[in-house]
């Protein structure tokens, strides 16, 4: 598989002794070094990194056709499970929290719209769910604190899909907190890092 026995970092405490857990996904191009520094701005916590095999969780646009995304797409959601369910025996899902950034972002919530129980959160800063079209999902999210933030005119990520995904996840019973700015911007403000920093205190 093509993410096979990814490389994996950790910042802040152990995840043996944690209360919970940040799991925190890179964009394209991007490393888990650069995402999980992050970590310096966010209350304490265990923050893990996976590393995309050659920096990139699957080859093409998150708006192709999902065949066209395979066998990248389906090994970074199957390494990612591994990753959470890992995590979740040491903390609990209701204290693990899933963190993406651009592709990381949609990797993130296309993983939690096809696991949907009650975890900690989801944060999806410019990104949103994976394929042609945004699918529907069956099963419930039990409310989990969902915040996903994007600039109206973020040359990757479409509005559209923005607003897709905010549907899909409530139909989920996710409890959704949008926040759009202005313009252009594909980064994450300081904005989006309060709200990051309200949710997991």
């Amino acid at each position: 598989m093509v993410h096979e026995g990814l490389k994996i970092i950790s910042r802040g405490q152990k995840l043996e002794e944690a209360d919970k857990a940040v799991i925190m996904l890179h964009g394209r191009g991007a490393t888990a070094e650069s995402i999980i520094q992050l970590s310096s701005k966010l209350p304490e916590a265990a923050y893990i990194a996976p590393q995309a095999e050659n920096r990139e969780w699957y080859p093409k646009s998150f708006m192709e056709p999902r065949e066209n995304n395979q066998p990248h797409l389906d090994s970074a959601l199957g390494e990612l499970d591994t990753l959470v369910q890992e995590t979740v025996e040491k903390v609990g899902r209701e204290n693990l929290f899933l963190l993406g950034f651009s592709q990381g972002a949609c990797l993130g919530s296309e993983y939690v719209a096809s696991n949907p129980e009650k975890y900690g959160g989801l944060i999806i800063l410019s990104g949103g769910l994976i394929g042609e079209k945004a699918e529907a999902f069956e099963g419930d999210l039990e409310q989990t604190h969902v915040f996903i933030g994007c600039s109206d005119k973020d040359p990757h990520i479409p509005l559209e899909r923005v607003e897709e995904t905010v549907q899909v996840v409530e139909k989920l019973n996710g409890d959704v907190e949008k926040y759009i700015m202005q313009g252009s911007h594909h980064g994450i403000v300081d904005y989006e890092v309060e709200k990051i920093r309200e949710m997991l205190s």
